[in-house]
């Protein structure tokens, strides 16, 4: 019996120092990780949606809470002007999860452009969604107000061929961006306010 409890014990201190370890390389390697991620995966569709903006729209971000998530935009200044933000949008594609980084004209209240950041969609068809520049251009100037859909769904999104599914996440992962953007402009036009050159 003395040896059970001599074993518990020992595993008990392990797990606790394993868990302790673990969780103090998560909090330290955060920064780095949100960093790398900026910089290669969300910052090329951020840097194409605001292409000409006076300003690096990486450093100039803000966050906000939305409900229990919190949330990164990134300030567009055209003409020394904060008008336009970049958020986040996610939904789901024929292969899983996908995310779109989506530009709003919070004043124009319409869309600058999208670009998807991450996605498992299949090489040469689902996939062109985040390449095919005809297919982002489409939701260019579209209005929030509009929603997202696709032609087949009563919408005004033209869909990939062959990718009707991919394209159906695209649109949610667009109005889920919207949303949010609904939800917290009053926050977002006054954190932008900020960045007025």
């Amino acid at each position: 019996m003395g040896e059970m409890i001599k074993m518990v014990v020992v595993l008990t201190i392990l797990s606790s120092f394993s868990g302790g370890l673990l969780a103090a390389i998560k909090d330290n390697t955060a920064e780095q990780i949100e960093n790398q991620q900026l910089a290669f995966v969300k910052g090329p569709a951020i840097k194409a949606i605001l292409e000409g903006s006076e300003n690096d729209p990486i450093a100039d971000r803000f966050k906000l809470m939305d409900g229990d998530v919190e949330r990164s935009f990134f300030v567009g200044v055209f003409n020394g002007k904060p008008s336009a933000v970049c958020l986040e949008g996610a939904g789901k594609g024929f292969g899983g999860d996908l995310a779109v980084m989506v530009g709003v004209n919070p004043e124009e209240g319409n869309l600058k452009g999208i670009g998807m950041t991450t996605h498992a969609e299949t090489p040469g068809i689902g996939s062109r969604a985040a390449t095919d520049e005809a297919f982002k251009a489409q939701f260019k100037g579209m209005a929030l107000a509009d929603g997202f859909k696709v032609k087949g769904d009563g919408g005004q999104v033209d869909a990939l061929s062959g990718a009707t599914v991919t394209t159906r996440g695209v649109a949610i992962a667009v109005t889920d961006a919207t949303q949010v953007f609904q939800r917290l402009k009053p926050q977002i036009e006054e954190q932008m306010k900020t960045f007025a050159k």
